[in-house]
């Protein structure tokens, strides 16, 4: 089965702002960025089925691409990033921020999910995809979601894996 996994659009918050499982809006670039991925996203069109994550950025998106009937799925939302969420960074006041940059594909963020927490549910999800009986799927997620779909469908190892994330608006392609 051929996924095709799209992430979503930029968000309307300021940058370095950590906003994992929160639903922020959408940029006021919406429209052209939205533009340009309904574009990119035809070549594979058309799709036996739309997956989506509840947040808004990406079933915006999945509404925008001709989906809004995409079946939304809570595995695949972002990282939970715990009590962090919604702080700048470098305002964060915690003594696990250092160790978690120190660490991040193993350690979680204060009260949130760590790298193999959320590799497992995005696994979980594509295990109970690859059994139902599609050609081509479309999944509009968030780039943790689309990192670990990589590694899972074999598109570069977990080492390293976040050089391979795709910009706002962009596609992957996986076979599983």
């Amino acid at each position: 089965m051929e996924v095709i996994l799209i992430r979503h659009t930029h968000v309307g918050v300021e940058k370095g702002t950590c906003y994992g499982w929160t639903d922020v809006p959408v940029a006021d670039t919406f429209e052209e960025e939205a533009a340009v991925t309904k574009a990119n996203l035809a070549r594979f069109e058309p799709f036996d089925r739309a997956y989506s994550s509840p947040l808004t950025r990406a079933t915006k998106l999945a509404a925008y691409c001709g989906h809004a009937d995409a079946t939304t799925d809570p595995r695949l939302k972002e990282m939970n990033m715990g009590e962090w969420e919604m702080q700048k960074f470098d305002e964060i006041k915690d003594e696990n921020l250092q160790k978690w940059y120190d660490d991040y594909m193993h350690l979680a963020p204060t009260g949130g999910e760590s790298f193999p927490e959320l590799y497992s549910r995005v696994a979980d999800f594509l295990d109970e995809l690859r059994r139902k009986d599609y050609s081509r799927v479309a999944v509009f997620a968030h780039g943790g979601v689309l990192i670990c779909a990589g590694i899972y469908g074999g598109l570069f190892p977990a080492e390293g894996c976040f050089e391979h994330l795709v910009d706002c608006g962009g596609i992957e392609r996986i076979e599983i």
